[in-house]
């Protein structure tokens, strides 16, 4: 790790410390987050409605304070160093806290508001899907943001109070969260197309898969049971390409790339749909938890998000929650 990084992120960890009564400081970090977007002193100013002096003088003051040079000053255009890409990420995360602050303090007497959620492509969000359309329902002030993430990704955003819940694959290392285990679990499997060979069968095994040219979730290839269960079976497989996102991976088996190994129930396999999906043997299934930071405290539309989602599963395990699969849409 860089002597930069170290030093940054100590002096950026004092500004989300202090944010509250350095409105100066935070003021030149999005002062700072102007130039680099706009790419120019004298168009960042004019953004801002200041002059470009003063602004000039708020970069000079922020390099000063950071000990380090965060432009590239060039005859057309400004460019970011390499510390200064380091403290656009890092300023982005306080702006947007900050921000997240205010606007949790001022709704905190009513239930309107923001609530951030952050997870992979799973049918197990189904029943979070169905609990945001009864809070909106009920609360129409509420507004809510989904950023789609691997497990990784979503509990670096929870640690840093950037989103409010965080749905969760297991297995993950839950110490430091409290969290809900959702009812529906994933189903690991393989997408393929209609006229293939292996469509003629239940399900698929290793034996089945190998040599032929696979397309595999990128944060699979690491450790977790997905990755354990190919390495079981001692095979070495032929990985085309991998994917972020299931329905770029599905493009693709559609186009005869290879067979995409993924969840079940997230692409319409029906009707007359190319594709279809054969499970895993022997079979793998994912639990999945709708997590957040212990001792965290909520903002009104987030606790009662959280009551609203608890009613909803305990109406699922009844049988009253509707929660509609792909594969049962027209």
């Amino acid at each position: 790790m860089s002597n930069t990084y170290i030093e940054l992120n100590s002096m950026l960890d004092r500004h989300i410390l202090l944010c509250h009564n350095v409105f100066m400081e935070l003021r030149e970090l999005k002062y700072f987050l102007a130039v680099a977007r706009e790419e120019s002193i004298s168009k960042a100013a004019e953004a801002l409605f200041i002059t470009q002096p003063s602004l000039s003088r708020q970069m000079q003051n922020l390099e000063k304070e950071t000990g380090k040079v965060l432009f590239v000053r060039g005859s057309r255009k400004i460019t970011l160093t390499e510390a200064g890409m380091l403290l656009k990420k890092r300023a982005e995360e306080i702006v947007e806290l900050c921000d997240k602050a205010q606007r949790e303090v001022a709704s905190f007497e009513t239930v309107s508001g923001e609530i951030y959620i952050g997870g992979g492509e799973s049918y197990a969000l189904g029943i979070v899907a169905n609990a945001t359309k009864k809070m909106i329902e009920n609360y129409p002030d509420v507004r809510f943001n989904f950023h789609s993430a691997d497990t990784v990704h979503v509990m670096e955003m929870l640690n840093k109070g950037l989103i409010d819940f965080g749905v969760l694959v297991l297995p993950a290392d839950l110490s430091g969260y409290d969290y809900i285990t959702l009812p529906d679990k994933d189903t690991w499997g393989v997408l393929m197309r209609k006229d293939s060979a292996l469509a003629d069968k239940q399900f698929v095994t290793a034996e089945d898969l190998k040599q032929l040219p696979l397309i595999r979730s990128r944060h699979t290839l690491s450790e977790n049971e997905v990755a354990d269960w190919f390495s079981k079976n001692n095979n070495s497989y032929n990985i085309v390409a991998t994917y972020n996102l299931i329905y770029n991976a599905s493009l693709l088996v559609k186009e005869g790339v290879g067979y995409a190994v993924g969840l079940d129930r997230l692409i319409n396999t029906s009707g007359n749909s190319d594709l279809t999906f054969r499970p895993l043997y022997p079979p793998l299934q994912t639990s999945l938890v709708f997590a957040w930071k212990r001792y965290r405290i909520f903002s009104k539309p987030a606790s009662k998000f959280l009551e609203v989602l608890r009613s909803c599963i305990s109406d699922d395990k009844c049988g009253k929650c509707d929660v509609t699969s792909v594969d049962d849409v027209d």
